[in-house]
């Protein structure tokens, strides 16, 4: 705790004087007193005591608490909505003497919880004790826990002093992530880098392709085919990793989503990024969160899973505190992709007009995949119960206008599962399902 000087120090203890010390030290006064008058020396060697005993508890109070020492820690410290949370405190005593008794009381926000009090009986010379509580939020965010404030009482309970320590922590309460289940989707490997097909193709199958041989390089590699044909060593080239793009596009426009809280569209859009994101990630993808503002959250440029971790923590802390845009369009969006858009795209939509409809269609033909999670807003209001067929109407011509333009169109309405509907996206059921759709067709059309 940070040092004072000691006058300020002692005018804080005699502030801090209890119910209990003031008392003692209004005795000791009157015992003082009545003994000038009536001239008794022994009742003033019992005044003095009296005063001095709250006044040294005050003294000893007051040098003690700059030898106490705290810290805190957090497991996580990205908790998922609704989720908690453990905070753990440690309170160390750093003097040679005993404390008295502790009050611990940490600042939380009120959307975590209550404050947490803790009561500590007395902690010995050079000891600690640890204690810890859970907190819980529902909302995405970033929350200040702390600093940690500290009651300290001398042990005749003459004085009390409060005192908060400066050190504080950070918990970000991220979207919640689902697990997808594994999908092949069309040209999901077209992006930047060695295919796999094209090192057969330039190599073959039972060849490598080499290279001449440089320090360092493992003798195990050595081609002894073409070293023998070019007449120096030459080593196997080493296999090109393969590293596909992603972009998830998603749609933070205000007037694009309905609902509020937790069980808004806008929340379950955010969680949806969220899982996507990570699971392209986790596949190997480099992937990118975009949204209609043009604001870009690019993943690592390196390789190894320790990348992989960091681009997944930088994109779950962006989302953790993305809020709603006020704008009316994905114009700055179609910018940021027509620079660079090739690669996988999946894009996660609110309500769309005529006009953004139009736009968005022909941002497929500059991405290999292009899948498109649609959500049917008006579900998260009640709306689509109150005017159903149009709004029927309405969204499957907007499904139509996406699936010409070569999207793979995936509707989304309040309360079904992103697993299911991810499922939805795999090349293979969609091939089946346009099949079965054009086989009945046909049907039709040989009875009519």
């Amino acid at each position: 705790m940070p040092a004072q000087d000691d006058a300020s120090g002692v005018r804080a203890g005699l502030r801090g004087l209890t119910t209990r010390g003031r008392s003692f030290l209004a005795a000791g006064g009157t015992a003082v007193l009545c003994s000038y008058l009536l001239g008794q020396s022994a009742l003033l060697r019992v005044g003095v005591l009296l005063m001095a005993l709250p006044l040294a508890a005050a003294v000893l109070l007051v040098r003690t608490r700059y030898r106490v020492a705290s810290g805190r820690r957090l497991t996580p410290h990205r908790a998922p909505a609704g989720q908690e949370a453990r905070v753990h405190l440690r309170v160390d005593n750093i003097s040679r003497v005993p404390t008295g008794l502790l009050m611990l009381e940490d600042k939380v926000p009120y959307v975590l919880g209550p404050r947490p009090r803790f009561v500590l009986d007395r902690v010995e010379p050079r000891g600690f004790r640890e204690v810890s509580y859970r907190v819980r939020s529902d909302l995405r965010g970033r929350y200040l826990l702390g600093p940690l404030q500290l009651r300290l009482t001398d042990p005749f309970g003459m004085c009390e002093l409060t005192r908060a320590f400066t050190a504080s922590d950070v918990l970000t309460v991220v979207p919640q992530v689902q697990k997808l289940p594994e999908v092949k989707l069309a040209g999901e490997w077209a992006g930047y880098g060695d295919s796999m097909s094209r090192a057969v193709a330039l190599a073959g199958d039972d060849d490598a392709v080499p290279r001449e041989y440089r320090h360092g390089d493992d003798l195990r590699r050595v081609h002894w085919k073409s070293t023998a044909k070019y007449g120096e060593l030459m080593v196997r080239r080493e296999e090109q990793p393969l590293r596909a793009r992603a972009t998830v596009l998603l749609d933070t426009r205000e007037i694009g989503h309905r609902g509020n809280g937790p069980a808004s569209s806008f929340e379950w859009a955010v969680s949806c990024a969220a899982s996507i994101g990570v699971h392209l990630m986790e596949r190997g993808y480099r992937t990118r969160l975009l949204t209609d503002t043009g604001v870009s959250v690019p993943s690592s440029t390196t390789g190894g899973s320790g990348s992989v971790t960091e681009s997944i923590g930088l994109l779950l802390d962006t989302l953790a505190v993305l809020e709603h845009s006020h704008g009316g369009g994905l114009g700055h969006a179609e910018d940021v992709l027509r620079l660079g858009g090739e690669g996988l795209l999946v894009a996660i939509v609110g309500a769309l007009d005529d006009d953004q409809l139009a736009r968005l269609g022909p941002l497929r033909r500059r991405a290999g995949a292009a899948v498109a999670l649609v959500l049917d807003t008006g579900t998260w209001t009640g709306l689509r119960a109150i005017f159903p067929e149009s709004s029927d109407s309405s969204a499957e011509r907007q499904l139509h206008v996406l699936r010409e333009a070569g999207w793979t169109v995936l509707p989304v309405r309040a309360g079904e599962s992103l697993p299911d509907i991810w499922r939805q996206a795999d090349r293979n059921a969609a091939h089946a399902a346009a099949s079965a759709a054009d086989s009945g067709q046909a049907r039709k059309g040989a009875s009519a």
